[in-house]
């Protein structure tokens, strides 16, 4: 009840506008996997913004700068589109939808109305002078994480000195390497030598970015099924969901699939085919934070542990409300062009008590790293 003994009213914003910045970053450690070597990093910067003046402000990680040239107009077109409109996420997630129903609901189209959703989430916390894990009904805390800055498929013998630095960086106790050298020799190498310098009590995850076939996931899978990996992940390509049955049933050590579900129901289509025994879904493709809370809902009811891909700072709060939250994927990929960006220490990533999810851009660094001229 407020002060006159009313019912008290919950915050009301319209939006007005959105802008999309493309910037392209220099990656400290070039990702180089099974399907393709990475060195630079591109981003879009969104900026909601709200007839009260509220920004609420999100970023896309599209992984080729190309992409963004298809993206930005898609967000400016949302822009427009929703121009006067409440925020209210959830309807806006649902009105951005249907409007690239025709072009469908995956894809593209799903990744532009995540960075829109995230957006909207952020703004709606702000407005209520929230964080948004506080917003969504949890509380300000530490979210467990692993370091996945690294370990890509560099010679095995560099990979040590590597390893702890990696675990350094914020005193981790998980670290996740890349699998899918030429030689299955080099791979099991790679495993000795991170276990060698970091120890056997350290969380080491597996990731072989989908650059097997069946037949080669099942032979090398099953050589490091007992080299005390706490998850397998994306051995194959990520729909082939039949494959990934096999695997699971076949292998003790779990299997983690799911950065590439786009949409609650990818997520619940695995679990139905018992294709993972862990998912991960990421922001940009499982629909942002809306899409993120259906699919834990999903999750949560068959118990499985539901970890994040990328997207560290929404993840934290999102996390903070997850029955089954397993582990935060952490990399600083973005803090360039991040005024503050989140503290990580003794392996917990730590959630600023500040309105939304903390999100303010560095515009001296996001002037250098433009991508559009």
């Amino acid at each position: 009840m407020n002060a006159a003994g009313g019912r008290a009213r919950s915050p009301s914003l319209t939006f007005k506008s959105i802008t999309a910045r493309p910037v392209v970053l220099k990656l400290e450690r070039p990702i180089v996997a099974r399907i393709g070597t990475f060195t630079d990093w591109p981003l879009i910067l969104i900026d909601l913004y709200t007839r009260e003046g509220i920004v609420g402000r999100s970023y896309l990680e599209p992984y080729t700068a190309k992409t963004m040239k298809y993206l930005v107009p898609a967000l400016h077109d949302f822009g427009e589109m929703l121009n006067g409109r409440p925020v209210t996420p959830i309807e806006l997630f649902t009105v951005a939808r249907k409007s690239l129903h025709f072009v469908g609901y995956q894809g593209l189209s799903m990744i532009a109305v995540s960075g829109l959703d995230m957006a909207a989430w952020d703004a709606l916390a702000k407005a209520a002078d929230m964080p948004l894990c506080v917003l969504l009904g949890g509380s300000v805390g530490p979210v467990r994480a692993y370091n996945s800055n690294g370990l890509w498929l560099s010679e095995p013998k560099a990979l040590g000195r590597e390893a702890v630095e990696l675990r350094d960086e914020g005193g981790f106790t998980g670290l996740k390497l890349r699998l899918g050298r030429e030689r299955i020799g080099d791979d099991l190498a790679a495993i000795e030598t991170i276990r060698t310098a970091v120890g056997d009590d350290l969380h080491l995850m597996a990731d072989f970015n989908q650059g097997l076939h069946l037949g080669e996931a099942l032979q090398r899978c099953h050589m490091i099924d007992d080299l005390g990996l706490d998850w397998i992940e994306e051995p194959i390509v990520y729909d082939n969901f039949d494959g990934y049955a096999q695997l699971a049933a076949e292998l003790k050590t779990p299997i983690q699939i799911g950065e590439n579900f786009y949409g609650p129901r990818d997520l619940q289509r695995a679990l139905q085919m018992k294709a993972c025994d862990y998912v991960m879904p990421d922001f940009m493709r499982i629909g942002g934070v809306t899409g993120w809370l259906r699919a834990a809902s999903i999750a949560g009811t068959a118990g499985v542990p539901m970890s994040t891909h990328l997207y560290p700072e929404v993840a934290a709060h999102v996390m903070r409300v997850t029955e089954t939250a397993h582990w935060l994927e952490w990399q600083d990929w973005a803090d360039p062009i991040l005024q503050k960006p989140y503290e990580i220490k003794d392996s917990l990533l730590h959630i600023p008590d500040v309105p939304g999810t903390g999100l303010e851009w560095n515009e001296d660094a996001v002037a250098s790293h433009r991508a559009d001229g």
